[in-house]
C-alpha cells in the first residue's frame, strides 16, 4: 500500500515539534508541493526530532572547555603491555593457539562479520559503490567478491578443522547508504553473492542526519526535501540497532564480532587469529593496527587518553610527541599504533548500544551545501562553506571502557592493510597499489613453500578460495607457477 498524505492532525503534529525547536521554516513550501512531495517530506522530517538535533549541533558546534577557557591539554601514553599484542613480536606458539581458538569458534557458529560499505567510488571516477570496483586484477574480482570468497575459505578452514561435520556459517551484516544500498543489493544478486548463502548476507543501510546551516538552521535541498547526510562510520552502532541485524545476531547466537572498511583489499575477514586473541582476554572491543611509517605518516593513532582508550588524530599531537621514541625499543615510535579501522566486538557490548548510543559525540564537517532560498525558492549552489555535517566516528565508543576490556593487535602493513582511497595513477592507497599488494603477498606465500614463479616479476594473484592466509601451498613446492595467471578460480 502506497504511502498516504499527511492527515491535518498528522501535520498540524509535526508542524507544533518543529515550530517548538525553532526549525519551522523546513515547511515553508509545504502548501505548493504536489500530494507525493508532501508525503515524502512529512515521513522525512517524521523520522526526524529537530529538539535532539538542535542539542547534538549545539554540543558540536561548542564543545565543553576547562574552567579557564581552554582545552586541557590530555594525557597520552601508548596502550598497556597487558592490553597489546604484535604479530610481529608475538611467540609463534602464541599465534598458533590464538588462529586455533579463532576457527572453533568460527566452527561453532558464533563469529559474525560486519563491513562498513557505505561509500561511493567518486574520488576512482566510479558512482558505484566502492565495494564494486575493480582493482585491476587479471581475474577482475571486485572488492566484495575478495572479501566474500575469504569468508567463504575460512568457513572451510574451520569445518576442516572439525573434521567436516555440521555446517559453518559467518553471516555477513554489510552496512550500506542511502545511495549505495540499491546498487550494493543489486550487485550482490547479479554476482549469485559470490558463492555465499543469501539468507547469511544481511544488507542494510547506515541512518542520516540534516544538514544545518551557519545559523542553526535544518537546510532544505529542495522546496519538499531536507539536505541529509550520512551520519559518519560511528552511525554503525544505532543502524545496527535499528535494522534489526543485532536481533538477527542474537537469533544466530552470535558471541563475536569482526569489523571493517571495505576499501581495504588486504583485510583478513574473520581472521581466526584476530578472534582468538580477542575472546582469549574476555575484552569487548579490540582494534587492529599498522606500525606507524615514520613520525610525519597522516594517520590517528591508538592509544591511552587520560587513562581511557582511544583514537587521537595525527594533528592533534606536537612533533614532539609525534617523534618521541619507545624507551624499551629506541628504535620504534613511542606513539606508533596507527588505525585502520579493523575492529573486534563482543556481542554483549553491542547488545548495550540503546543505554549509550545518544551519549557519543558528533562531530563537524563544515561543508558547501546546495539549498533553497527560504524567500526566493530558488536553488543556491554556495561557493564557501554555509553549513555542517554532523557525524559520529566508530572510534567514539572506545573510551566507555575499561582498559581491562580493550585490546590492540600489532599486523603486518604489508600483509593486512592497503587501502582503496585515491584516483588511479595517484601513487599511494591507489587501484595500482592495492593490486601491487595483493600480487606480492601472492608471491611471499609461494615463495615460502618453495615455489617457482615464471613471469613473476609483478607477483601472482592468489584465489582466496585457493588460500586464506598463505595455508594450503604445500602442493606447490618445488613446482613451476605461471604468476601472469591468476592461481585459482
Amino acid at each position: 500500500m502506497a504511502p498516504q498524505e499527511p492527515t491535518s492532525d498528522e501535520l498540524s503534529q509535526l508542524r507544533e515539534k518543529y515550530t517548538l525547536a525553532g526549525q519551522s521554516h523546513v515547511l515553508a513550501f509545504y502548501d505548493s508541493l504536489s500530494s507525493e512531495e508532501k508525503t515524502s517530506l512529512y515521513q522525512q522530517l517524521n523520522k526526524f526530532d529537530p529538539t535532539y538535533i538542535n542539542t547534538i549541533a549545539a554540543k558540536a558546534l561548542s564543545p565543553p572547555k576547562s574552567d579557564d577557557g581552554k582545552a586541557a591539554a590530555p594525557t597520552l601514553e601508548p596502550l598497556p603491555q597487558s592490553a597489546s599484542a604484535s604479530i610481529l613480536d608475538s611467540k609463534p606458539d602464541d599465534i598458533k593457539k590464538w588462529y586455533a581458538s579463532g576457527l572453533d569458534l568460527i566452527a561453532q557458529n558464533k563469529v559474525a562479520v560486519v563491513l562498513m560499505a557505505g561509500g561511493q567510488g567518486t574520488r576512482l571516477g566510479s558512482s558505484a559503490p566502492k565495494g564494486c570496483y575493480d582493482i585491476g586484477l587479471a581475474s577482475h574480482k571486485s572488492l566484495f567478491q575478495i572479501q566474500a570468497e575469504r569468508i567463504r575459505k575460512v568457513e572451510e578452514l574451520a569445518a576442516q578443522k572439525q573434521g567436516g561435520s555440521g555446517k559453518v556459517t559467518i553471516p555477513w551484516y554489510v552496512m550500506t547508504s542511502g545511495p549505495t544500498r540499491g546498487p550494493t543489493e543489486a550487485y550482490f544478486k547479479e554476482h549469485s553473492y559470490f558463492g555465499l548463502d543469501p539468507a547469511n548476507v544481511f544488507i542494510f543501510e547506515q541512518g542520516v542526519l540534516p544538514c544545518i546551516s551557519n545559523e542553526g538552521k535544518i537546510l532544505l535541498e529542495a522546496k519538499g526535501k531536507v539536505a541529509v547526510a550520512p551520519d559518519g562510520n560511528g552511525g554503525i552502532y544505532n543502524a545496527l540497532v535499528e535494522s534489526l541485524a543485532l536481533d538477527d545476531m542474537k537469533k544466530r547466537g552470535i558471541e563475536h564480532i569482526h569489523a571493517y572498511c571495505v576499501d581495504n583489499c588486504l583485510v583478513k575477514v574473520a581472521d581466526p587469529v584476530f578472534i582468538g586473541f580477542s575472546a582469549s582476554l574476555d575484552v569487548d572491543i579490540a582494534t587492529k593496527v599498522v606500525r606507524k611509517r615514520n613520525a610525519t605518516e597522516s594517520v590517528g593513532l591508538i592509544l591511552c587518553k587520560n587513562g581511557k582508550p582511544d583514537v587521537v588524530e595525527y594533528s592533534e599531537i606536537d612533533q614532539a610527541t609525534a617523534e618521541a621514541q619507545d624507551p624499551n625499543q629506541p628504535s620504534l615510535l613511542k606513539f606508533r599504533a596507527a588505525n585502520i579501522v579493523n575492529h573486534y566486538y563482543s556481542f554483549r557490548f553491542l547488545e548495550s548500544i540503546p543505554e549509550w548510543a545518544k551519549t557519543l559525540p558528533h562531530h563537524v564537517a563544515r561543508k558547501k551545501i546546495p539549498h533553497v532560498d527560504l524567500v526566493t525558492g530558488e536553488s543556491v549552489k554556495p561557493s564557501k562553506p554555509n553549513g555542517i555535517k554532523l557525524e559520529q566516528f566508530v572510534f567514539d565508543v572506545f573510551p566507555m571502557l575499561e582498559l581491562s576490556k580493550f585490546a590492540c593487535m600489532e599486523v603486518r602493513r604489508e600483509d593486512e592493510f592497503s587501502p582503496l582511497k585515491n584516483a588511479p595513477g595517484t601513487g599511494e592507497d591507489d587501484p595500482e597499489t592495492s593490486k601491487r599488494d595483493i600480487m606480492a603477498q601472492g608471491a611471499r606465500w609461494l615463495k615460502a613453500v618453495g615455489a617457482v614463479l615464471e613471469n613473476g616479476d609483478a607477483g601472482v594473484e592468489v584465489s582466496p578460495l585457493v588460500s586464506y592466509g598463505g595455508e594450503g601451498l604445500e602442493k606447490y613446492s618445488g613446482q613451476k607457477v605461471d604468476a601472469s595467471k591468476p592461481l585459482g578460480a
